[in-house]
């Protein structure tokens, strides 16, 4: 009896939680999978493109090429294709013959938009890093350590109930007074329970994770509008007829009024503008799927440590709206599963709930793990 007694000690032992030290800190992760996938794509897709298009430019030499005279020599065409893209200007005329002009300026400045977009797309980051990221941290780190002291604490229970049991000389006298225990609540953990509950009436964290997803979503469809727009008025004239009359040679008799340009680039810059809107059209159904998140609980991860004595934040119905920010650190919690140790172990127990609901004897480890669980309904028999 006594190399059993000692076994199940030893296995009671090697059941306790070692101490992280500062690891757990530098490891947890403050934003989640789908979000730092939204933030890679909608940042790196434009960046990447734009320096395509770049690259495509120093390459290629001159972005524009006209058809200059046939009079004219080769520094007289160089002059005239500078002239046109400096000037980016359409002469044409309406249905009534009158002569109009339309600025094609948005084309020179499509790749520079880009890096616009860019930046916009990092600014919900930033608020979410500097605004959000640091007291989720404090929490996440405060939560984590006290859900694996809660287990290591209901380890030792354990020991300590093992040791008076066999050391009881009426074992009647230990059931009624571990029964009177649980009754009055002295295996609580009040801290930790009464911290979750108090966020469930802050609302900081949750107000900043909607204001970061609905800035994205804003900035998706603006980015998606401005690809409409250049495509509707710019991007199906590739050709134009510019006019370089102007100053000295406003009165050079031998200058053609209109000169035809073509754009070199133009095919270039629809493929990524396509490309572009394409993308972040599909992204925003993913933008809306994240902020819905928090409509509903991830009750898994706090049903699993109601196992532990007295920790029912569940079972009391205290889960109310689920917007606010109980409920974005149960999702960060979700991401960062892998920081808190005592959640394998405890899922490990709970799947022999059913198994070890019908015992009667508590001879083994796992008998003594769910009589503190309290899924023994009734006293055990001798």
């Amino acid at each position: 009896m006594s190399l059993s007694h000692t076994a199940a000690e030893y296995m009671l032992s090697d059941a306790l939680l070692p101490d992280p030290g500062g690891t757990r800190a530098k490891g947890l992760r403050l934003e989640l999978p789908s979000d730092r996938l939204l933030k890679f794509v909608t940042v790196g897709l434009p960046l990447f493109l734009v320096s395509l298009a770049f690259a495509r430019e120093f390459s290629a030499g001159s972005q524009i090429s006209c058809f200059s005279p046939t009079n004219f020599t080769g520094k007289q065409s160089a002059y005239v294709d500078t002239a046109c893209w400096d000037s980016l200007l359409h002469h044409g005329f309406d249905t009534e013959g009158h002569a109009v002009t339309k600025s094609l300026w948005a084309l020179k400045v499509f790749p520079y938009s880009l890096l616009v977009v860019a930046v916009l797309m990092y600014l919900p980051y930033l608020l979410w890093r500097y605004a959000a990221a640091p007291a989720l941290h404090c929490d996440l780190l405060f939560i984590i350590d006290e859900l694996d002291k809660s287990y290591n604490r209901s380890v030792r229970l354990v020991q300590h109930m093992r040791k008076v049991q066999q050391a009881s000389a009426e074992p009647e006298r230990f059931w009624e007074e571990y029964e009177r225990a649980r009754r009055e609540r002295y295996f609580e953990f009040p801290l930790l329970e009464r911290y979750l509950s108090c966020k469930q009436h802050a609302h900081s964290l949750v107000f900043i994770y909607i204001l970061r997803n609905l800035l994205l979503l804003l900035f998706l469809a603006a980015t998606c509008l401005y690809l409409v727009f250049l495509h509707l008025n710019i991007f199906f004239q590739d050709e134009f007829s510019c006019s370089i009359k102007t100053g000295l040679l406003q009165e050079e008799p031998h200058i053609p009024p209109l000169i035809p340009c073509k754009l070199v680039f133009f095919s270039v810059f629809q493929l990524i503008s396509l490309s572009v809107g394409g993308v972040y059209v599909l992204l925003m159904p993913v933008v809306i799927y994240n902020a819905l998140q928090l409509c509903q609980w991830d009750k898994g991860l706090l049903s699993v440590y109601e196992m532990l004595p007295a920790f029912d934040l569940l079972s009391r119905k205290m889960l109310t709206c689920p917007v606010n920010d109980l409920n974005v650190i149960l999702l960060f919690l979700r991401a960062n599963i892998s920081s808190l140790t005592s959640f394998g172990r405890l899922n490990a127990v709970s799947a022999l709930r059913e198994a070890s609901a019908d015992k009667r004897d508590i001879d083994t480890v796992v008998d003594f793990m769910t009589l503190l669980a309290g899924l023994e309904t009734t006293k055990p028999k001798d």
